[in-house]
């Protein structure tokens, strides 16, 4: 009688165990089952700035067959181009002269017929400045130097403007943008509502490459900058 009585209690707790563990069990697979329900979505931040620093180069040419004159020439030029500069805001140390570039067209393998002056020589004035506004009026003003003489140089690529965003002001974007961009993710997984399912945690989260690029060709100083979040969200019913 006894044993048939520790054999029924042995029974019963055997069925509340597999009773017990079939629940754990059935509960631990419903939460992997919702832990492998996600949504990727992603977030764009763009801002239009200023650049807020410019490397500003004024080429000019001479040409002749008298390297003496020439030097005194370009001695002259280059000091009319500092003149202008200096008395239009643009600070001596913000100003460089760089040696000139010679060529000899005796010394050259390939000449064109005709060609009248031995020496081809270029010389380039640069500014170095954050006061891009300022480069932006007397870019406006190279007429001033024709006045004088002084002929700037277009159409040679390496003697272009370029406008900078610095990463120091960069820096002080990154946050709002990356925060901005992230709720843009989360506004765009709105969809997971339409399907009856919410938005649980992040599962994880990853930030793109901030781009800096012109606004367009003509305003290189107006730069677009671009982030792109991409998040994946846990969804539950």
């Amino acid at each position: 009688m006894e044993d048939s009585r520790i054999r029924l209690a042995g029974s019963a707790m055997l069925a509340v165990g597999v009773i017990v563990a079939g629940w754990l069990l059935s509960g631990g697979i419903r939460h992997f089952k919702d832990s492998e329900r996600v949504v990727t979505v992603k977030g764009l931040a763009e801002r239009e700035v200023k650049a807020d620093r410019v490397i500003w180069p004024l080429s000019y040419k001479e040409v002749g067959n008298d390297m003496l004159a020439l030097y005194n020439a370009m001695e002259s030029a280059n000091a009319k181009i500092v003149g202008f500069l200096k008395s239009n805001g643009i600070a001596e140390s913000e100003i460089s002269v760089a040696p000139a570039e010679i060529v000899d067209m005796q010394a050259e393998r390939y000449v064109p017929e005709g060609v009248r002056y031995r020496y081809n020589v270029t010389g380039v004035v640069t500014v170095t400045t954050t006061n891009v506004e300022q480069v932006l009026k007397l870019m406006s003003r190279q007429s001033d130097l024709l006045k004088q003489g002084v002929a700037i140089a277009s159409g040679d690529y390496r003697y272009t403007p370029r406008f900078i965003y610095t990463s120091d002001a960069l820096n002080a974007l990154k946050p709002a943008m990356i925060e901005e961009a992230t709720r843009k993710a989360r506004a765009a997984a709105k969809f997971a509502h339409d399907s009856n399912s919410e938005l649980g945690k992040i599962k994880s989260a990853s930030q793109g490459l901030f781009s800096i690029s012109d606004r367009d060709d003509n305003t290189p100083s107006i730069k677009t900058i671009r982030v792109v979040t991409t998040v994946e969200y846990y969804l539950k019913d």
